[in-house]
């Protein structure tokens, strides 16, 4: 019996997971299938065809990845609109913020809570605010998970 309801919550939570990334890539999120967007997640929604998300990539609650900047004007008083990549097998943490134009590479972890203002290359931790490198030469699984 416990095994059977086992069984039924993963088949729910598959399919809702698949729901909640067909809606984002309907309204215009360049999504792959693979990706995870917990309850919570906030995506521009200004600019929604400038996030962009690797494949493997977990989103944990409370993330917020933004693609367009107020500060910044371009014509007629604008927003000025830019691209935010996050590469594949990444794992962003609750509450993080991901700034526009921000390019973050493959096998990242985005600690908790932090603010990434500048481009993070591959293969390594960051963490704080601002977010900075703390530990480099990591490997992901394909779960979004530290493999050692």
């Amino acid at each position: 019996m416990a095994r059977r309801r086992f069984r039924y919550r993963l088949l729910m939570a598959s399919i809702v997971r698949h729901v909640r990334i067909l809606m984002r890539r309907f309204w215009g999120y360049d999504l792959k299938y693979s990706t995870i967007l917990e309850r919570g997640v906030r995506l521009d929604k200004l600019n929604p065809k400038g996030i962009h998300i690797g494949s493997y990539t977990l989103v944990a609650s409370g993330a917020v990845i933004l693609s367009h900047e107020h500060c910044k004007r371009v014509q007629d008083n604008q927003p000025y609109l830019t691209h935010t990549f996050i590469g594949t097998r990444c794992f962003i943490g609750i509450n993080a913020i991901i700034l526009p134009g921000i390019v973050i590479g493959d096998e990242v972890i985005v600690g908790a809570g932090a603010v990434v203002t500048k481009n993070v290359p591959s293969k390594c931790i960051v963490a704080g605010n601002p977010a900075k490198i703390i530990r480099t030469g990591i490997c992901m699984t394909e779960f979004a998970a530290l493999a050692e």
